[in-house]
């Protein structure tokens, strides 16, 4: 068969199911992409690491961020523009990696 066939007999209209018809479907979000500082546990103590992510078709640089006085488990990935003190950290941490 050369081109896929369907009966037009099996096609229905499509009507939208609103939240009442279904109340207990649940309802599924995805989680944010790119954290934001808006609770920093404090001053930055250094960048550990660098990542590429793709959001909406666009490559995004991410660092994970280590905060003063936080154990490794508070780390956060971080936009460049969202670190504090971003410029001085992002010098010390591409000066690390170069050598």
């Amino acid at each position: 068969m050369k081109h896929p066939v369907f009966p037009v007999s099996l096609v229905k209209p499509y009507f939208q199911t609103g939240e009442d018809k279904f109340p207990s479907r649940k309802k599924t979000t995805t989680p944010p992409d790119i954290l934001e500082v808006e609770d920093s546990p404090g001053p930055v103590k250094k960048i550990i690491k660098a990542r590429n992510i793709r959001l909406n078709g666009k490559d995004k640089r991410q660092y994970l961020v280590r905060f003063k006085n936080q154990t490794a488990d508070k780390d956060k990935w971080l936009a460049e523009d969202a670190i504090p003190d971003g410029d001085i950290h992002l010098r010390r941490f591409r000066a690390s990696r170069r050598t």
